[in-house]
């Protein structure tokens, strides 16, 4: 690489940075192309994502997260694929493929993935999101988005949650996506009218009368996933709309249930 003050190539040099990330004060030593003569730095799009993966790993080491390279390490004592190691911890494959390369997992994703590498998350259930289901979580759920939509979702005797099924469907799929851990444990359904909590006509009664007031409360994260979602679609027929173009709708036959791996394939939020 060149100067950009015209001074000739630049040279490779190690450098050791400090700096705030995250809330912590980290030391690691960084890559740059360096001028010799008016010392200006730069990278080229190969050292910068090599450095932002640095800074990545000593602030998981520094938090007590598994970097990149003790995720590889983990699989590979198990002679695993990244796919291997994907169906065990029941997340996407493009998922593994980040956190290896660079990008931070939640913590809970992270004890998820420490489960897995120790052979203790085989057997998950790929259909509830990492949690047990929680009709009273439905229903805080729903409220919740009752009033960042400014209409009520949970409506008549007669209510089919047409709407509020799709709903809950984005806000478990994304919270499953970004920590690991769907919001509310349900199932849900490739049906007709897309996707929908799966056997619907026996738990909407349930729901309705379910105490919010006993669900586990709702986390800081969840809450922004839901105002994100709420943004995003204003209206009932848009998250309808929204919902039958998800190819992890779409790929489903009439009836197969949707796992929550497939939050990888969600595109509109």
């Amino acid at each position: 690489m060149d100067c950009p003050n015209d001074h000739g190539p630049m040279r490779l040099k190690n450098v050791m940075r400090e700096l705030l990330f995250r809330g912590k004060r980290l030391k690691f030593r960084a890559k740059h192309y360096v001028c010799p003569v008016c010392g200006i730095e730069a990278d080229d799009l190969g050292l910068a994502a090599a450095n932002q993966k640095t800074l990545s790993d000593e602030y998981r080491a520094a938090v007590g997260l598994l970097t990149g390279a003790e995720i590889i390490e983990g699989r590979k004592k198990l002679a695993w694929t990244q796919e291997d190691l994907s169906r065990a911890a029941n997340v996407g494959i493009a998922s593994v493929k980040r956190w290896e390369t660079g990008q931070i997992q939640t913590k809970a994703m992270d004890d998820i993935l420490r489960r897995a590498l120790s052979g203790e998350a085989k057997c998950a259930d790929p259909y509830t999101g990492n949690r047990a289901l929680s009709l009273a979580r439905i229903k805080l759920v729903l409220e919740r988005f009752s009033g960042l939509l400014g209409r009520k979702l949970l409506k008549s005797p007669r209510d089919k949650m047409l709407y509020a099924a799709k709903y809950l469907w984005y806000a478990d799929m994304l919270a499953f996506r970004e920590a690991g851990q769907s919001m509310t444990g349900a199932t849900y359904a490739a049906l007709p009218h897309g996707p929908q909590l799966n056997n619907y006509s026996e738990l909407v009664d349930l729901i309705k009368e379910a105490d919010e007031d006993l669900a586990e409360p709702l986390k800081e994260y969840e809450v922004r996933i839901m105002t994100r979602i709420a943004r995003t679609f204003a209206s009932g027929q848009s998250v309808y709309r929204a919902a039958h173009n998800e190819e992890a709708y779409k790929s489903k036959k009439n009836g197969e249930l949707i796992p929550y791996s497939d939050a990888e394939r969600i595109k509109a939020v």
